[in-house]
């Protein structure tokens, strides 16, 4: 057997070794622009937004922040959805030499006023509606300046008046906020400040571009450090991946948010990298992604399994014409060999799964997209420049084919390190080799399999929930004594959030009770959808809950259910 077995299986159009330009990733924006400065980089709702625009309006939002005190290495929080205002902000922020802080816009004031605190973001770029929000923990906060802007601010004619009517239906309330003090509308920040290119230094090896927060062993979300470096290399390589694609003539659903750091690499970055087009939702619709699909035709759709199974599973898919979809890289979860069979068939695509973590920029692993020898369940081999290994216990040498062990990698895509926390980082790498924390086997031919996720992680509808998040909350709840959060299977998120609760004598609660507490401190992808009540939970000798054995015992429960059917 070879030393890297999967080399044997690059196409000779993929080189296992690239070579990508030493610029920060601002510098593609520039790029397309002066290529394509007519053509369109973004279509939004019906609004289309070029490259010109797109590179202008970067420029006077990057010269609003040095307006406002942002120097390098400052920290600016993007809290939006998929919309204009949120790439803008991004390169902006970047052509500013800021590092950008992505904030997922479900966060609820103990979500928000932690990772501000955290990351010691100076300015925020929030949606309108999120506010009131945001100015409750400010105070905690080291946020100096918040700028707002609303969905309504791009979108054409007439939907930009109706918009508003809308969301004052949907959220019962609306927000009007003066353009002065502390506070700064988006749209007064494109009317005065000026499209001035900013000469700043740049480290390619060593300047932060993104802080994308994640969890960890501790369960307290920690802040990735992802260089220039690190993004430029993980896009560059999923470009080479699509090496059938063609610059300036592709266009790239973006239904992933950009808040999570797949949607960011293979959206944000990759459509300015390739001079592409970008088609944004601000949140999946079943509905609205079909009609989108069939009227703007986009060729690449990176997803989650949750995005494809609720495509698939409309009544009206039939009535949609989905055949302009080329190539689509799923993540966040482990694909269904018959959701990707079904897919390709109604689409006419390719489907492939493949597998990475936010500390690795995120892609590592994939199963080739233009070719035959792709494996069903498997995630495939590693990306152009990557090296990957299963490592057992404490062990510094490579596990043979078969044998399961901890998958590592190492690349130019693995991240810098945790911010401000050294000994997590240090944790996390063997000898130069990253830890995933993922349990795997390689096969003979070298394609990755997952065995299991993280330990404690649970992945429900592509989004990442870490238990202790939820079980801090419910045990402030004042009737529960003791209480365990772990996911359990589901056939359409994959997971789903169950909580297992032990009351205090005497006290009593429901599980209504429970889901209205949580859904005022949590995020609702966090919420648990089940609650479960028992007398005592599993425990160790020394006390410590077992939720691998609750987990288990899910996992019999539905054998059992599939006998019986």
């Amino acid at each position: 057997m070879t030393e890297k077995p999967w080399l044997a299986h690059y196409p000779p159009e993929i080189s296992h070794t690239l070579n990508y330009e030493s610029i920060p990733v601002h510098e593609y924006l520039t790029r397309a622009y002066k290529k394509f400065p007519l053509k369109v980089a973004i279509h939004f709702l019906g609004r289309d937004v070029s490259y010109k625009e797109l590179y202008e309006s970067s420029l006077k939002f990057a010269n609003y922040l040095k307006s406002l005190g942002i120097q390098k290495g400052d920290r600016v929080a993007i809290m939006l959805p998929n919309c204009p205002q949120g790439v803008i902000g991004y390169y902006g922020a970047l052509f500013a030499g800021a590092i950008v802080v992505q904030t997922n816009p479900l966060y609820t004031e103990r979500e928000i006023s932690y990772q501000m605190k955290d990351s010691g973001a100076k300015v925020i770029l929030a949606l309108d509606i999120l506010f009131p929000r945001i100015s409750k923990v400010i105070k905690d906060t080291d946020l100096e300046n918040i700028i707002l802007t609303g969905i309504k601010d791009y979108l054409p004619f007439p939907k930009s008046l109706v918009y508003p009517f809308i969301q004052k239906k949907q959220y019962g309330f609306s927000v009007k906020v003066e353009h002065r003090g502390m506070n700064h509308l988006f749209t007064e920040i494109m009317k005065v400040a000026k499209p001035s290119p900013i000469e700043m230094p740049f480290d390619f090896e060593e300047d932060i571009a993104l802080l994308q927060y994640t969890g960890g062993t501790t369960g307290f979300p920690k802040g990735v450090m992802l260089t220039h470096k690190n993004l430029i290399s993980n896009a560059s390589m999923c470009n080479a991946w699509l090496y059938k694609c063609k610059e300036g003539e592709e266009s790239i659903l973006g239904i992933l948010p950009f808040f999570h750091v797949y949607g960011m690499t293979a959206v944000l970055i990759l459509s300015v990298l390739l001079g592409n087009r970008m088609i944004l939702l601000p949140k999946f619709d079943v509905e609205t992604a079909l009609k989108t699909i069939d009227k703007q035709k986009p060729t690449l759709f990176p997803g989650a399994p949750t995005i494809y199974i609720g495509i698939l599973n409309h009544p009206d898919v039939q009535k949609y014409d989905l055949s302009s979809i080329v190539a689509c890289l799923s993540g966040s979860a482990a694909l269904p060999v018959e959701i990707q069979d079904k897919f390709e068939k109604v689409t006419g695509g390719k489907l492939v799964e493949g597998y990475g973590l936010t500390e690795t920029s995120p892609v590592t692993h994939a199963n080739l997209i233009y070719s035959d020898q792709r494996v069903k369940g498997s995630v495939g081999i590693p990306w152009p420049d990557t090296e990957s290994v299963i490592l057992g216990v404490e062990s510094t040498t490579p596990l043979p084919p078969g044998e399961i062990g901890e998958i590592a990698v190492r690349g130019p895509q693995v991240m810098k390190g945790y911010w401000n926390r050294p000994e997590d980082t240090e944790m996390t790498m063997r000898d130069g080799w990253f830890l995933t924390g993922d349990l795997g086997y390689m096969n003979e031919s070298g394609y990755f399999f997952i065995v299991d996720r993280k330990k404690d992680l649970i992945i429900a509808g592509g989004y990442n929930i870490y238990p202790r998040d939820v079980e801090e909350v419910l045990y402030e709840h004042p009737a529960i004594q003791e209480c365990v959060v772990a996911g359990v299977p589901d056939p359409y998120r994959g997971e789903t959030v169950k909580a297992y609760i032990v009351l205090k004598d005497g006290v009593a609660t429901t599980e209504e009770e429970l889901d209205k507490f949580c859904r005022e401190n949590l995020a609702a992808f966090k919420v648990p959808r089940i609650y479960e009540f028992r007398k005592e939970l599993p425990k160790t000798a020394v006390g410590k809950i077992l939720r691998r054995n609750l987990i288990e015992e899910e996992k019999e429960k539905l054998k059992q259910v599939a006998l019986e059917s």
